[in-house]
């Protein structure tokens, strides 16, 4: 196999290192059938990864707590993303690994017959935000659209239900908006397509605290804004409050903190990117050459 095919992304599946033109999973997987499955999404950026250990573990646990069983441990893991990466000759990639129910015994329905199945992948990094939408900020949609119930999938568990989120974003498309965040049943802004969010208000950043994936830059922006000393409160965020909110941004492993200026068409106090926004960018992007955080992919 030549370099050259491996340029699109790299692929670790039925235990072998493919181009990602050559991963393939059976179509009567419960992963693409029944949604049964659990994933996490690390970046590599300059040529290391961020925080891998952290997304490594949220994998693990999510995989535990949907009863699932794979024959790799953590260190088996980051050595089969690094080598994914690797082989791809890729510095700045977005790489996934995924575990699925997998194909149960034939006329079974029992889960418990399944034999779980493990594939990772690493390919050109992809933005939430384009090069436009960063340095201009988003435009936002508060959908109506409400969240999955906690109480029924738990989005703690990174999953694959996307069709709410979904119906958000095209809801958005149709005003023109940039993405979405949808709400919960109350009636506050949780989250939206692949991002938690962050509004500044009343000096303080405030940041849903339920019905969310507690996603692995939220948390780093946590520590970051302590850091910083600026004050974080994790609790409910009302609608009202996000329409009011003096910054707005969104945060992603696939783009980091991005500003948004632009709510439903109005402008986030004066429609420019502010001030604990940029300083808090400035700050994520630093952080991923401190060794705390990064794991040479080379």
């Amino acid at each position: 196999m030549t370099q050259n095919a491996y340029l699109s992304g790299v692929a670790f599946i039925d235990e072998k290192i493919v181009p990602i033109s050559e991963a393939k999973i059976s179509v009567l997987d419960w992963g693409l059938l029944h949604s049964d499955a659990t994933y996490d999404v690390v970046h590599v950026y300059d040529g290391a990864f961020f925080r891998l250990d952290d997304h490594i573990k949220r994998f693990e646990s999510g995989m535990a707590r949907l009863q699932m069983n794979i024959n790799y441990n953590a260190n088996q893991l980051k050595d089969i993303l690094i080598r994914c990466v690797r082989l791809s000759g890729l510095h700045h990639a977005y790489v996934e690994m995924v575990c699925t129910r997998g194909v149960p015994k034939p006329g079974s329905r029992d889960p418990r017959d399944c034999v779980n199945q493990f594939f990772a992948f690493a390919v050109p990094f992809s933005w939430i935000a384009n090069e436009r939408q960063r340095a201009e900020g988003l435009k936002l949609h508060i959908s109506d659209v409400q969240r999955i119930d906690p109480a029924a999938v738990d989005p703690t568990i990174k999953n694959y239900h996307w069709m709410d989120l979904t119906r958000g974003l095209f809801a958005a498309y149709e005003r023109d908006q940039d993405t979405a965040v949808l709400v919960d049943g109350k009636g506050n802004v949780v989250e939206g397509p692949g991002f938690n969010i962050f509004a500044l208000v009343k000096g303080k950043l405030v940041t849903p605290a339920k019905g969310i994936l507690m996603g692995i830059t939220r948390r780093t922006t946590i520590d970051l804004a302590h850091e910083k000393g600026i004050e974080v409160a994790e609790r409910e965020l009302t609608v009202q409050e996000l329409r009011n909110a003096q910054e707005i941004f969104i945060t992603s492993t696939a783009g980091g903190i991005m500003p948004v200026t632009q709510v439903d068409g109005m402008f986030v106090g004066d429609g420019a990117i502010g001030p604990t926004t940029q300083t808090m960018i400035d700050a994520y992007w630093k952080a991923h050459s401190d060794p705390r955080y990064s794991t040479p992919a080379y």
